[in-house]
């Protein structure tokens, strides 16, 4: 897969509510009660509240689909050589609530930074053509409906499920959609990452078939990714923009260089 950098595609307004979403998840990231020092739990305490927040906040398909929170139970976390034996966490859930918090929790630096890349480049463009509010409710509503399409493919499983990436999806389904023709300069993996300009078609289009592919395995992938949330996010984001939002528009530099013709 491609790995987008940048697009030729300016946008007439500062997209608030992208970088908004991007701050947001950030901070949670590296400030909030799940990690300590470098996004890691400091201490047997620390470690304890980080599982606890998952618990708490994150997505369990069993509790999605049942509409009812799983009784906390004590846990052991083994660390290296260590385990540790964790109290049964005190907290009220509501599994409703989880599928939207859990868009703003992240397993790990790599998925935090992937994520964020795929919405600092296109959700600026989706944003400046939806308007602030209606894109801020579509981002939600492309997450919260991959986070239960994914719960219904395995519905007794407590695994919790965290991420940004079903909303994101979403995001690229509507710029496919609306500028298929955008110039995506994009680093290519197999030619030593050499950066090449392409239609957002192309890196769109591939991408969202790679999830397909790799989502035929069933709900979870590959290093425990949920492929089958990427492509019910970006399904559901395409079709919302053909519906709600319609006519499609190229990138302005193309259509400087047709009017000239």
């Amino acid at each position: 897969m491609v790995i987008p950098i940048h697009d030729k595609n300016p946008t007439r307004r500062f997209p608030v509510v992208t970088y908004a979403i991007l701050i947001i998840n950030v901070v949670i990231y590296f400030f909030g009660p799940a990690f300590g020092d470098q996004g890691l739990p400091a201490n047997v305490a620390d470690e304890c509240r980080s599982d606890a927040f998952i618990q708490q906040w994150a997505a369990i398909p069993k509790e999605l689909t049942e509409n009812a929170q799983l009784p906390p139970e004590p846990v052991e976390l083994v660390t290296g050589d260590r385990v540790l034996r964790c109290p049964a966490p005190d907290f009220d859930k509501s599994p409703p609530l989880s599928a939207l918090s859990s868009m703003f929790l992240h397993g790990g630096l790599l998925h935090l930074l992937g994520n964020m890349l795929f919405l600092f480049i296109f959700g600026n463009n989706v944003e400046d053509r939806f308007g602030r509010l209606r894109f801020a409710a579509f981002y939600l509503l492309c997450g919260y409906t991959a986070t239960y399409a994914f719960a219904f493919t395995d519905p007794n499983s407590t695994t919790p499920l965290v991420g940004a990436s079903g909303a994101v999806a979403g995001v690229l389904g509507a710029y496919l959609w609306l500028y298929p023709r955008a110039r995506i300069v994009a680093l290519v993996p197999f030619l030593f990452f050499l950066p090449l300009p392409m239609p957002a078609w192309l890196v769109l289009g591939s991408w969202f078939g790679l999830q397909a592919i790799y989502a035929q395995g069933g709900g979870l992938g590959e290093g425990s990714v949920a492929y089958v949330a990427h492509v019910v996010g970006f399904a559901v984001g395409f079709v919302l923009t053909v519906l709600f939002v319609g006519e499609r528009r190229e990138a302005p530099e193309r259509r400087r260089a047709r009017r000239r013709h």
